[in-house]
């Protein structure tokens, strides 16, 4: 479905008929499938299509999902949180790219990059990747241009150091780390943009779980850093995805 900016921009042209714009709108704002309510108008109230929750979901159930949004011109679908076998199900019957570390599904056309400028993911080591490519990969599927810094958290914040030109001219930064997480403070106090802060549940016994990394980056000092949930990639990658956009708004 086309965004509602452009189709009134199409009938104030003339590419679009007013009755025709006015059967676009008169389309269901969602479809029951029986076990769900599939919400068809979600990028016309919020500029993204809806997004998938894979887990606790069957393959049967995505499957009927994925398919109503293709039919009703929902060119990418984003499945997060799914799992290899669930994955194996629907492969085929669409055209799946399937991510198993980050465990992201998206069907269909990725969408050529738009928005200010590029996103910059950041972990602060290796076990943070996996939460770090769910955010890139959301951030990708809706249309963002992602750059990738991986494994420079404060253990040896020189590898940090040397990328900040990376870091100044980015639009927009999502920090992931686990431990004490230290890295999202470190970069809010470097960076002129806004600062996501990731916490991941990586971490020994008194990390709780990614709790610990949580509060640490709640109690952040440098201004600018704003927190999503333990191990939320994808609600990282979502929000500066909207940061990145908000553009067209200014």
């Amino acid at each position: 479905m086309r965004d509602l900016q452009k189709l009134l921009e199409g009938v104030k042209n003339g590419r679009v008929s007013v009755e025709e714009a006015a059967l676009e709108l008169k389309a269901a704002p969602f479809e029951d499938v029986g076990f769900a309510k599939v919400d068809l108008h979600r990028r016309i109230r919020q500029g993204a299509a809806e997004v998938i929750y894979g887990e606790g979901k069957t393959a049967e159930q995505i499957q009927t999902i994925v398919r109503t949004l293709l039919d009703n011109g929902q060119k990418t679908v984003l499945i997060t949180r799914l799992s290899r076998e669930k994955a194996e199900a629907l492969a085929p019957h669409f055209a799946l790219a399937y991510h198993p570390a980050p465990r992201i599904g998206i069907v269909g056309q990725t969408p050529e990059p738009d928005g200010l400028g590029a996103i910059l993911i950041a972990t602060g080591g290796t076990s943070d990747i996996p939460v770090a490519e769910e955010a890139a990969l959301t951030a990708e599927a809706l249309g963002n241009r992602v750059e990738r810094l991986y494994d420079v958290g404060v253990a040896g914040v020189h590898r940090l150091l040397v990328n900040r030109e990376k870091i100044m001219s980015a639009s927009v930064i999502i920090a992931v780390a686990g431990m004490e997480g230290a890295l999202a403070s470190v970069i809010g106090g470097l960076a002129d943009c806004p600062v996501i802060a990731v916490p991941t549940s990586v971490g020994y016994g008194a990390s709780f779980g990614g709790l610990a990394a949580l509060l640490s980056m709640l109690n952040s000092c440098a201004s600018g850093v704003a927190v999503v949930n333990i191990d939320n990639g994808f609600g990282a990658g979502f929000l500066a995805h909207r940061i990145n956009h908000m553009g067209g708004k200014l």
